[in-house]
């Protein structure tokens, strides 16, 4: 029996149908305590984030703080949501939404994170799944917080496996570069869920359609309409996925990272993040830290971070359909 105090975790989101999905089985699973939902522009604007946010939990019956935070990135231009990939809506073009009460926090993203940091320090862990703006605004608020906070799950950036946005880059890193090296370099415990493994596990539709007949609750039938749509534009992307309907579910990953770290193999080094150019938002591995390189910014006072390379992938799949069909929801 697992006698070990849940993982009391903050979720920097911008959701999004896979954030929605990791929010879900972050609520669901006993080992995680969700503390705080910090939001960010990202897969839309951070208006309808937070919007979202507060609506997901409020259908799970939960009340959890939810903030506002950055609403566009540090340096370059923003750019518009994907609303093809996730819906203008963030899930999926919901036909209706059912009322609900759950209200806003007050306070901005970081400010909720150097917040908590400051009052449970060393317990906090921080899963961010967007754009990184509220989290180098947090280090800006609070110069400490590395010490502060237990440890940091990124999912975004790629080693390895192609981009999203560029050959090179990732969604999340791409949408706010400068960001993304400030919080690569800051120095805390972090750890890379990336393209290598969130390429590598494939959550299909019909699992989404077992969990909300298993549940017949509105929250989990709201979750199945947005994978349907993430699904439909996946399917149109690669040809694997037409005959079989699924979708990357790339936040996820982030949060079985957390309480599963033993599904996933790793590569440990400094990560640096291109901030310009064709480039922009290419996150680099320097495997050789021994190695007093020419070319400046890679000396070996860089802080390492350990980056996902390789996944157990049914293991993955497993876990989340176990956690999902647990008894996590009250009845409707």
């Amino acid at each position: 029996m697992n006698t070990q105090a849940p993982r009391k975790v903050i979720y920097d989101t911008d959701p999004g149908v896979d954030d929605a999905m990791a929010l879900y089985f972050a609520m669901a699973h006993p080992g995680i305590e969700l503390v705080g939902i910090t939001t960010t522009f990202g897969n839309v604007s951070v208006d309808q984030a937070a919007t979202n946010a507060l609506y997901l939990t409020a259908l799970a019956d939960q009340i959890v703080p939810v903030t506002k935070g950055v609403k566009s990135p540090w340096v370059k231009p923003g750019e518009p949501p994907p609303d093809f990939i996730h819906g203008a809506d963030g899930l999926g073009n919901l036909p209706s939404r059912v009322a609900t009460r759950n209200v806003l926090d007050p306070r901005s993203s970081a400010q909720l994170i150097v917040d908590m940091a400051r009052a449970q320090p060393g317990e906090i862990t921080l899963v961010a799944v967007g754009p990184l703006g509220n989290l180098a605004m947090a280090l800006k608020l609070e110069p400490e917080l590395p010490k502060l906070l237990r440890e940091v799950i990124i999912m975004g950036g790629t080693i390895n496996e192609p981009g999203n946005v560029s050959p090179v880059a990732e969604a999340n890193i791409w949408n706010d570069p400068h960001a993304a090296d400030l919080v690569f370099t800051a120095g805390w415990k972090l750890t890379m869920v990336g393209l290598d493994v969130t390429h590598g596990v494939v959550t299909h539709l019909e699992l989404f359609k077992k969990i909300a007949d298993h549940h017949q609750h509105v929250a989990t039938d709201v979750l199945h309409h947005a994978v349907a749509f993430y699904s439909n534009f996946y399917s149109g992307l690669h040809p694997h996925l037409a005959a079989k309907p699924g979708c990357f579910a790339h936040d996820l990953l982030a949060f079985i990272y957390l309480t599963n770290p033993e599904l996933f193999k790793l590569e440990t080094g400094s990560v640096r993040v291109v901030t310009e150019g064709i480039a922009q938002g290419q996150t680099m591995l320097n495997r050789r830290g021994y190695i007093d390189y020419p070319q400046s910014g890679w000396g070996k006072h860089l802080p390492l971070t350990d980056v996902c390379m390789q996944v157990d992938a049914p293991g993955c799949l497993a876990l989340f359909e176990q956690t999902l069909l647990s008894n996590w929801l009250k009845m409707n």
